[in-house]
């Protein structure tokens, strides 16, 4: 994997009924999660799609510039992305990571 090339990190979700909505506030592109990433260097963008068949299940895509910045998030925001997840575990019925995408 080149360092430099542009990313994508892929994220698979399973949201409990009762928390649809607090998940898309979380997790929507303009939601909690991308702001905190818009803090770091490298971010580009949240791309957020719900499956239409089954109303959720849901994909996030966040691009970033490289695997570099992808890497550097999470030192630079350490304790609010930790924040983050545990405000955020109870949504989910299951969070599968898919991947870094080039």
């Amino acid at each position: 994997m080149d360092a430099h090339k542009a990313i994508q990190t892929v994220w698979a979700y399973e949201i409990k009924d009762e928390f649809i909505d607090q998940f898309k506030e979380a997790y929507g592109p303009n939601g909690k999660w991308a702001t905190l990433f818009r803090h770091c260097s490298g971010y580009i963008k949240t791309v957020f799609l719900q499956d239409l068949d089954n109303p959720n299940r849901f994909i996030t895509i966040d691009y970033w510039k490289s695997y570099s910045a992808y890497s550097s998030m999470k030192e630079i925001v350490e304790p609010e992305y930790e924040y983050l997840v545990k405000q955020c575990e109870p949504y989910t019925a299951s969070e599968d990571y898919l991947g870094i995408f080039e």
